[in-house]
């Protein structure tokens, strides 16, 4: 994700924090601190480091379990608003949804548990110590986890209930339609939520049903795009037609084809074509403006990490490649020979041409 920095790997998976992260915590800490004065800005930015700690568990919670079904987590970042667990793919079967979705919410409730396990205490009154820089932190942290699990498991796709919601009419009718069906059900949650957030003047609930109303009608139209694909095969939607590059071509020869061509992105091969790597337009515009040396080779600055699917892959397992941020899916032939590639580009042009 972009704006966002590696903090390390756990558990297999990268953590990585986006920068937004960081003007919330000088927010937090700047309110307590005219509130209450140092001592009330630690004790919150204290308060908050710790609550993220928990949703970073509530995520490695989804991760784990989604191992156990063969589904990686390639990274977990923090935002302001939460966080976000970067499957590889949800579970198309019903039930492992639901496992995968509850073992989320599930982690705060045992956080819950071990904290009054310690002492900690769930009185009411302490919703109203949430956002101040008193009371008792570990009680102040017991409440927010059992208000975690019990706000991700409201019926808004694609939060953690809304999955919940979509495996369950998976079970009545086909995946899609149930996905549509779950996508305007957590849309017309998110316009409450949005409406909330805007009256009680609380803008980190304005962000979440603006992030759940946007990331609903993105899946949904993903999960439709995916049962299209599945009987198309990469043959049939790769770019065939294209200027490839050699290692040997420096900056400069790579920006003299930028000019003489519409491509957004270069294959670049050896002299027997096999694929060495992309050269993206973008990334190439960003050296030059940064005075990167025209004459040192594109290999220095091209994306190494490219998947590589058979002539008679599905268009499926290419949808997953690109989703893995890779600027293009390369096409080969028994021999390894690259024959063409795919990017989002032109599947999306492939599917209004065929009216699929």
């Amino acid at each position: 994700m972009a704006w966002s920095f590696p903090l390390g790997r756990l558990f297999g998976s990268e953590l990585r924090v986006h920068a937004t992260f960081f003007l919330l915590l000088a927010w937090i800490g700047f309110a307590a601190y005219s509130e209450g004065g140092w001592p009330a800005a630690i004790n919150n930015l204290i308060f908050v480091v710790a609550l993220f700690a928990c949703v970073v568990a509530h995520e490695f919670g989804h991760a784990l379990m989604a191992r156990r079904y063969g589904i990686r987590t390639p990274d977990i970042t923090l935002l302001p608003i939460g966080g976000l667990a970067r499957l590889e793919r949800m579970p198309e079967n019903p039930i492992q949804e639901v496992w995968v979705a509850l073992a989320g919410p599930a982690v705060n409730v045992v956080i819950w548990a071990i904290l009054m396990v310690l002492g900690s205490g769930t009185q009411v009154d302490t919703l109203a110590q949430l956002d101040s820089g008193h009371g008792n932190l570990l009680g102040r942290l017991a409440f927010v986890n059992l208000l975690l699990a019990a706000f991700n498991m409201i019926p808004a796709f694609p939060m953690d209930g809304g999955r919940v919601f979509r495996a369950l009419l998976c079970l009545k009718m086909d995946r899609v339609k149930a996905t549509h069906i779950a996508a305007v059900s957590g849309q017309m949650v998110a316009v409450g939520l949005g409406f909330l957030g805007l009256t009680t003047g609380n803008p980190i609930l304005v962000l979440i049903a603006v992030f759940v109303f946007i990331a609903a009608n993105a899946e949904s139209q993903d999960v439709a795009l995916r049962a299209v694909t599945r009987k198309v095969l990469a043959r049939d939607a790769m770019i065939t037609e294209f200027q490839s590059l050699s290692p040997n071509d420096t900056l400069n020869m790579a920006a003299q084809a930028v000019i003489h061509t519409t491509q957004p992105e270069f294959p670049v091969l050896d002299g027997h074509g096999r694929l060495l790597g992309f050269l993206t337009r973008n990334r190439l515009l960003s050296a030059l403006a940064s005075e990167h040396p025209r004459s040192d080779p594109i290999t220095s600055i091209m994306d190494v990490d490219i998947p590589q699917v058979a002539l008679t892959s599905g268009l499926n397992d290419v949808l997953d490649g690109l989703h893995m941020g890779a600027p293009a899916i390369a096409v080969k032939t028994k021999a390894g020979k690259i024959v063409g590639y795919i990017t989002r580009e032109n599947i999306g042009e492939l599917m209004v041409i065929s009216g699929r």
